[in-house]
C-alpha cells in the first residue's frame, strides 16, 4: 500500500458522522392511487428453474445439505432478512401471518410450487410502496416540524430488534430514521429549502424502481434465499443478471479502477485495482457502498437499487473528467453516514498493473541495509499469447523473475514479496511463482465435492532464489495470494508477516439453468500442510496492527462462509528453521513498535475505532451528536498531532489540514518527478518494519544470505 494512502485508509476508517435528530410530525397512510400495486406470481419456467437449482446444489455443491424442515426455517429466515433486514418495512402481524411457511417451503419448493416467496414479497412491496409514498407526501410537514432538542435515540443496527409491533410503531421508527437523514444533510451544511426536496427526490426515485419490480426480480430474491445457505459465492443468476456477469471496473480502457459488485440494493466497492485512478486518489475503500454518482460538479444521482450495470455506465467516463461519488464508509455506523470522493479518471496502464520492483533502504542496527520490494498486485498471465507461442508473453512469474535477477545484481541484502490487496488471480501463477523459491515440490491441493484430492505445484528440480525472504500480506491478500504466502510459510522458506489474509479458499464455476445461470462452489483449496485457506486464511508469523476490520472485510464476515477444516498433509522439505528464532524475531519487532511514530498512531487510531463500534445506539438530539463528533475528532487530532511530532514534522490545527495534505500528496503521486522523490513522510511504516524483521532474520540463513539467480 502506499503511504498516502496508508494515511489515507487510517483517515477514513475514522471519519464518522453520526447525525440524527427527531420530529413531531405523525405519519397518516396515504389514501392515493399510488400506494396501489398488481401482484407478481411466478412462470412455469421459474417453477422448472427452481427444482433444477435444488437439483443442481444437492448433487454438485461442496457440501451436501438436504432441503427438509431445518432448511425451510433457515430460507425462511433468510429471505425476510434479505427483504426487510432493518426490520423497518414488516409489521408483527404480516410475520404471524407468515410463520405458517416455516416449515413448508421445502415440500412446496421440491414440488416447484413458489407462492410462499411471492406470497411475502408481495406484502413486502405493498408495505415498502405505502411507506415511500408516506413519506413523499408527508416530507415537508415532517422536517419542519422537527424538535433538534430532543434527547431520543436510534439503534444503529436493528437485525436483532423486533419488527413493530403496530403501524403506529412502524411510523415511530421511521420518524427517527428520516430526521436522522435530515440532521445528516443539515451537518454537510444543505441550505434548509433544499433539504425536503432533495429527499423527496431520492424517495422518489426509489419508488418508482420499486414499483417496476419484477417476477424476475423476486425470484433471483428467493432462490438465492436457498442457495446462499450453501456458502456464499453460491448465487443463482437470472436472465438479466448473467448478461452482466463479472461486470467489474478494472476498466483497462478509461475509468476509475474498482471491482463492484452488487450486495442488496447497494453497490459495494469489491477491491480496488493496483494503480488506478481510485487506488492512487486514496480514499476509496473496499467494502465501501457507492449510493450517489455526480459527473463533475453535477447533480449527484441516486444509485441505491440501480442495477450493476447501470451505475459502471455513470462511473465510467473520458480520462481526464471528474466522477463525483456519494458512499457509505464502510467504517461507518449507520446507512445514514455519507462521504464525498472526487476522482480524475485516467486509463489504468498496464505496465502499473505488472509486478513492480524497488529498493528500500533501511538504517538497521545503525548500519545501512538495502532490501530489494516485489510489489506484487495481481497473479496475471497472457493465456492468448501465452498459446500463440509468443516467446514474450506477460506472466507473474516471468516478470517477478527478471526483477529478482535484477534486484540480486543491485546487491540486495534479501528479498520482500508485497502481496497486500492482491486478490488472487491464476493459480497456475501462484505455483509458478512459489517455483522461484523453491527447488522442487508441490505447493497446493485441491478437494472436489466428490472428495477426490488433486495436488499441484513444482515437479522438476530447477535454479532458485535461496536468499532471506519476507512475504507482506493483509486483509485483502485473497485465493492465489493465500496459496503462495501459505506455501511459502509451510516450507519455511520465508517469514510472512502483516495481517490475516482474506480465507477465499473456494472454486466457483458457472453451470447453465432452465432461465439464468447458477454460480456454484465445487472445490476447495488446501496448503501442502493439509490446512484450508478457506475462512481462516494465512495466519502471519509476526502479525501487524489490522488496518481493515474483520467484521466486515474478509470471508468471515460473511454468512455461511465455508468452515475452516484440514485434509491430509505432503510430505514436504522445510528449507530453514524458522520456528526457532520466531520467539527473537517477535521480541525485537515489539520493542520496535514501542518507540515507532506511526505503529503508535495507528494503534491509537485502531483503540479508538474499536471503542466507537461498541456503540449500539446514537442520539438524535443535534447538540449531543454534533458534541460527540467534535470530542471524536479532538481525539484523532491529538494522535495524529502526537505521530507528527515525534517525527518533527508541524502539528495541525484541524484534520481538514491533514486531508488537504493527504490529497495533495496523491495528486503529486499522479506526477512522475514528484514520484520520485518521497520525503520522510511517505514512508510505508509497515514496509519498513518488514524489511528490519528480515534483516533480523539473517543469521537463520547463513551462508545464502547471497542470492542466487532463480
Amino acid at each position: 500500500m502506499h503511504p498516502v494512502r496508508f494515511l489515507a485508509v487510517l483517515t477514513t476508517l475514522l471519519t464518522t458522522l453520526l447525525l440524527t435528530s427527531a420530529v413531531n410530525a405523525k405519519v397518516e397512510p396515504s389514501a392515493g392511487d399510488a400506494t396501489k400495486i398488481s401482484d407478481i406470481s411466478y412462470s412455469k419456467e421459474q417453477s422448472k428453474t427452481a427444482l433444477d437449482i435444488i437439483n443442481k446444489l444437492g448433487k454438485r455443491h461442496y457440501i451436501t445439505q438436504t432441503l427438509n424442515d431445518n432448511m425451510s426455517s433457515r430460507i425462511y429466515d433468510n429471505y425476510l432478512r434479505r427483504l426487510d433486514g432493518n426490520k423497518s418495512l414488516f409489521l408483527k402481524a404480516d410475520l404471524e401471518e407468515f410463520e405458517q411457511y416455516r416449515y413448508s417451503i421445502d415440500d412446496t419448493m421440491n414440488k416447484g410450487d413458489l407462492s410462499p416467496g411471492y406470497t411475502i414479497f408481495n406484502r413486502y412491496q405493498q408495505r415498502l410502496i405505502e411507506r415511500l409514498t408516506v413519506t413523499i407526501d408527508n416530507l415537508p410537514a415532517m422536517v419542519g416540524a422537527m424538535n433538534y432538542e430532543r434527547d431520543e435515540s436510534l439503534e444503529i443496527d436493528r437485525k436483532e430488534m423486533p419488527w413493530p409491533a403496530n403501524q403506529a410503531e412502524a411510523d415511530e421508527l421511521w420518524r427517527k430514521i428520516i430526521k436522522s437523514r435530515v440532521i445528516s444533510l443539515r451537518a454537510a451544511k444543505k441550505e434548509e429549502s433544499e433539504i425536503a426536496p432533495l429527499l423527496q427526490k431520492r424517495y422518489q426515485n426509489q419508488l418508482n424502481r420499486v414499483q417496476q419490480s419484477t417476477s424476475e426480480d423476486a425470484f433471483q430474491i428467493y432462490m438465492n434465499s436457498m442457495a446462499a445457505l450453501y456458502d456464499p459465492h453460491t448465487n443463482y443468476l437470472s436472465p438479466t443478471t448473467s448478461e452482466n456477469f463479472n461486470i467489474n471496473m478494472s476498466l483497462s480502457l478509461e475509468g476509475i479502477g474498482a471491482v463492484l459488485q452488487t450486495e442488496d440494493e447497494f453497490t459495494k466497492v469489491v477491491r480496488l485495482v493496483h494503480a488506478g485512478p481510485a487506488d492512487k486518489q486514496g480514499q476509496l475503500q473496499p467494502s465501501d457502498r457507492i449510493v450517489g454518482v455526480a459527473q463533475g460538479d453535477g447533480e449527484i444521482e441516486d444509485v441505491i437499487g440501480l442495477r450493476l450495470d447501470e451505475v459502471v455506465k455513470l462511473i465510467r467516463g473520458k480520462k481526464g473528467s471528474t466522477v463525483r461519488l456519494e458512499v457509505i464508509p464502510v467504517s461507518a455506523k449507520t446507512d445514514d453516514e455519507h462521504a464525498m470522493i472526487e476522482i480524475v479518471r485516467d486509463t489504468v496502464k498496464l505496465e502499473e498493473q505488472s509486478a513492480q520492483k524497488k529498493v528500500l533502504d533501511i538504517y538497521h542496527n545503525d548500519k545501512l541495509s538495502k532490501i530489494g520490494i516485489i510489489d506484487i498486485p495481481a497473479f496475471y498471465i497472457d493465456f492468448e499469447a501465452m498459446r500463440k507461442g509468443d516467446p514474450k508473453y506477460k506472466s507473474t512469474t516471468r516478470d517477478v523473475s527478471k526483477l529478482l535477477s535484477e534486484l540480486i545484481e543491485e546487491g540486495v541484502d534479501g528479498i520482500i514479496i508485497d502481496l497486500r490487496e492482491n486478490g488472487g488471480g491464476s493459480l497456475q501463477e501462484a505455483n509458478q511463482l512459489t517455483g522461484l523459491f523453491i527447488e522442487q515440490g508441490p505447493t497446493v491441493q485441491i478437494r472436489h465435492s466428490n472428495k477426490q484430492v488433486y495436488r499441484d505445484g513444482k515437479r522438476s528440480s530447477s535454479r532458485y532464489y535461496q536468499g532471506p525472504l519476507v512475504v507482506l500480506i493483509n486483509r485483502l491478500s485473497a485465493s492465489a495470494s493465500e496459496i503462495f504466502a501459505g506455501a511459502i510459510q509451510d516450507y519455511q522458506r520465508g517469514i510472512v508477516v502483516g495481517t490475516q489474509s482474506f480465507g477465499k479458499g473456494t472454486v466457483q464455476s458457472l453451470t447453465p439453468l432452465k432461465q439464468g445461470q447458477l454460480k456454484i462452489t465445487e472445490s476447495k483449496f488446501y496448503r501442502i500442510s493439509g490446512e484450508s485457506t478457506q475462512h481462516r486464511g494465512v495466519i502471519p508469523d509476526i502479525e501487524f496492527p489490522a488496518i481493515y476490520d474483520k467484521e466486515k472485510v474478509g470471508e468471515s464476515s460473511l454468512d455461511n462462509a465455508l468452515a475452516w477444516d484440514r485434509i491430509d498433509p505432503i510430505r514436504h522439505r522445510r528449507y530453514f528453521n524458522l520456528p526457532a528464532i520466531m520467539p527473537e524475531l517477535k521480541a525485537k519487532h515489539e520493542e520496535r513498535l514501542k518507540t515507532d511514530p506511526d505503529f503508535i498512531f495507528l494503534n491509537a487510531q485502531l483503540a479508538l475505532l474499536e471503542e466507537s463500534r461498541s456503540i449500539s445506539s446514537i442520539s438524535l438530539n443535534e447538540k449531543t451528536r454534533l458534541a460527540e463528533q467534535e470530542e471524536d475528532k479532538a481525539k484523532a487530532l491529538l494522535i495524529e498531532n502526537q505521530r507528527r511530532t515525534a517525527k518533527g514534522l508541524e502539528p495541525l490545527a484541524s484534520l481538514d489540514e491533514e486531508d488537504q495534505d493527504v490529497e495533495k500528496a496523491a495528486d503529486e503521486e499522479s506526477d512522475k518527478a514528484d514520484k520520485e522523490e518521497e520525503d520522510e513522510d511517505e514512508i510505508d511504516p509497515l514496509l519498513t518494519e518488514a524489511g528490519h524483521i528480515l534483516m533480523d532474520a539473517l543469521p537463520v540463513y547463513g551462508v545464502k544470505k547471497v542470492a542466487t539467480n532463480p
